[in-house]
C-alpha cells in the first residue's frame, strides 16, 4: 500500500501528507504567477487554495482504480511547506504512473525537485510496483525538465504547439523512466 500515512524523510525534505495546518504556506505557492507560469492553473486565492487543500486531504485510504498520492514537501530546516507534488497511477494492467509537482520559487536552484523525485519514484516502484513513471512539462520549462533529467528520466516525446494554454500554443515534453532503468540509477 503506497499511502503516506507516515512522514517521509531525504537529507534536506520531509514529504507526508497534507494538514490543514498548511493552508498559509500552501497559498504562499499557489498564489503567486512565477508558480502558475508553465501550468494550467492561475494564481488562486487563499479561498481558491482551501478548495484544493480539502481535495488533496480527501485521497481515500485504500488503493482504487485512479489513484493520486498528494504530498507536502517541507524544509526540515523551516518546518515549512515548500511545495505540492504528487504521484498518480492507475490500478490496471499497464502498471503506470505519473509524477510532477510545483516548489516555492525561494527555493529553486537548490536540488530540491530532484531530492523529491526520487522518493516519489521509490514509492512508485519499490511501493506500488510499477512498471514506468512518466513526468509531462512544458517544453519551455527548463528548470523542471533539467530535474527530471537529473533524476534519471529520458525524454520520450516533444510534442510541438500540442497544446493552447493562456493564449498561447505551447510544447509539451514527456520523460519517462521504467524500473528497470531506475534500478540501474541506483546502482550508480
Amino acid at each position: 500500500m503506497a499511502q503516506l500515512i507516515e512522514p517521509r524523510h531525504t537529507a534536506r525534505l520531509t514529504l507526508r501528507a497534507f494538514e490543514r495546518r498548511d493552508l498559509d504556506d500552501l497559498t504562499a505557492i499557489f498564489e503567486r504567477a512565477d508558480v502558475n507560469r508553465f501550468q494550467y492553473s492561475e494564481p488562486r486565492s487563499r479561498e481558491e487554495t482551501r478548495a484544493v487543500l480539502a481535495s488533496y486531504m480527501k485521497a481515500p485510504l485504500d488503493i482504487v482504480d485512479d489513484n493520486v498520492l498528494n504530498v507536502a514537501i517541507l524544509q526540515r530546516s523551516s518546518e515549512r511547506v515548500v511545495g505540492a507534488f504528487m504521484l498518480r497511477w492507475l490500478r490496471n494492467d499497464h502498471h503506470q504512473g505519473e509524477i510532477g509537482g510545483s516548489l516555492h520559487p525561494d527555493v529553486h536552484g537548490r536540488g530540491l525537485a530532484v531530492e523529491i523525485y526520487r522518493e516519489l519514484l521509490l514509492i512508485a516502484f519499490d511501493e506500488i510496483g510499477l512498471h514506468r513513471v512518466i513526468a509531462r512539462s512544458d517544453g519551455r520549462n527548463v528548470a523542471s525538465i533539467g530535474s527530471l533529467e537529473k533524476t534519471g528520466l529520458r525524454k520520450e516525446a516533444h510534442f510541438i504547439e500540442n497544446e493552447f494554454v493562456k493564449g498561447e500554443w505551447t510544447d509539451e515534453v514527456v520523460y519517462a523512466i521504467r524500473r528497470t532503468q531506475w534500478q540501474a540509477t541506483l546502482s550508480h
